[in-house]
């Protein structure tokens, strides 16, 4: 086998990604984090992390993310700016072709490319995503105490986030393009008959207030009684209404994507929303020496503490995988 060949690729660098680097690291399997386009992912995008553990006074996203990366490179495992854009993982080594034209020979893989959250590209939103706007109410719903806030969406998602706000903001609206929700059953009715929510039917989140300074201090509305009303309005239908809603906080509750799009013509199992199928004991993935970690296979939990806990883990799979390779000689031709 090549010389060049890697024991161990990790591609992310997350929490998960970088909770796996340490491990692998301390194991001495040498491990190279493909860093992707987004640095560090989403945690980079919460200026402030109080859930997790250690920091009882609460500890910045980029912080956090430069710590941990800086704790396994201090191990010995290195970074390297690029994403993975076709993987061969039907053949002995692994073979990763890479962004920049390099394709990298390994042994073993761990997913750890996260999930991104569904935006909706309206004015204000890449100013103040961090200040006031999130896509995590568990992350960053605490920061709203005593607030009024939005929540986007109308799905399980969006009612999950706008009753778990009820804690801490003093009232929560809901905003859903349509007139009736797709949440569950269940889910939706406890919304509807929650006394801090209200509705807004038919409407849709055009702009964004605020400054990185300010946070949030409201947001445009349009609706029509019709549904749809962000794009009627540029059909320039006349029964489009705009509102004004001062509120301190958005909230997008409108789902993620896993990045998992060089995955599709592998042999990795990818469920029904494209998240990374694995062993419900283990990380590993339908196939032999390929893990996963992190939000990449987790469509529920989605936190820093969770993708953390799944990245170790990986490592440790992978590194009892590796041990068990040198006992199969014919798997190192």
């Amino acid at each position: 086998m090549s010389a060049d060949t890697r024991d161990i690729v990790i591609v992310g660098s997350g929490v998960a990604g970088q909770s796996a680097a340490i491990y692998a690291a301390r194991a001495d399997l040498d491990p190279l984090v493909l860093t992707g386009d987004e640095p560090g992912g989403q945690l980079t995008l919460t200026t402030g992390v109080e859930n997790y553990l250690g920091f009882p006074n609460g500890v910045g996203g980029h912080e956090l993310v430069r710590h941990g990366r800086e704790q396994a490179e201090s191990f010995g495992a290195s970074f390297e700016h690029a994403s993975v854009v076709d993987a061969d993982l039907e053949d002995r080594p692994f073979r990763l072709s890479l962004s920049n034209g390099e394709t990298i020979p390994t042994r073993a893989v761990v997913l750890a490319t996260g999930a991104s959250a569904r935006t909706l590209g309206v004015p204000g939103e890449d100013d103040l995503m961090g200040y006031g706007l999130s896509t995590c109410a568990t992350c960053d719903g605490a920061f709203h105490r005593d607030h009024d806030v939005a929540v986007v969406g109308g799905g399980d998602a969006a009612m999950e986030e706008a009753i778990f706000l009820t804690k801490f903001a003093d009232s929560v609206t809901v905003v859903h393009r349509r007139d009736e929700l797709r949440a569950s059953e269940i889910l939706a009715r406890r919304a509807a008959e929650h006394d801090d929510i209200e509705f807004r039917w038919n409407a849709e989140l055009a702009e964004i207030h605020g400054s990185q300074s300010a946070g949030v201090t409201g947001v445009t509305l349009v609706s029509h009684p019709d549904g749809h009303p962000v794009r009627r309005r540029a059909e320039g239908d006349e029964h489009v209404e705009v509102e004004q809603l001062d509120v301190q906080g958005v909230f997008y509750g409108i789902g993620h994507e896993p990045n998992t799009g060089f995955l599709v013509d592998t042999p990795v199992d990818l469920g029904e929303n494209g998240y990374v199928r694995t062993d419900p004991r283990t990380t590993a993935t339908a196939v032999d020496g390929v893990f996963a970690a992190g939000d990449v296979a987790d469509s529920r939990y989605q936190q820093a503490i969770t993708a953390a806990g799944t990245g170790s883990m990986a490592a440790l799979d992978a590194e009892a995988y590796l041990d068990e390779l040198t006992h199969e000689p014919q798997l190192l031709a």
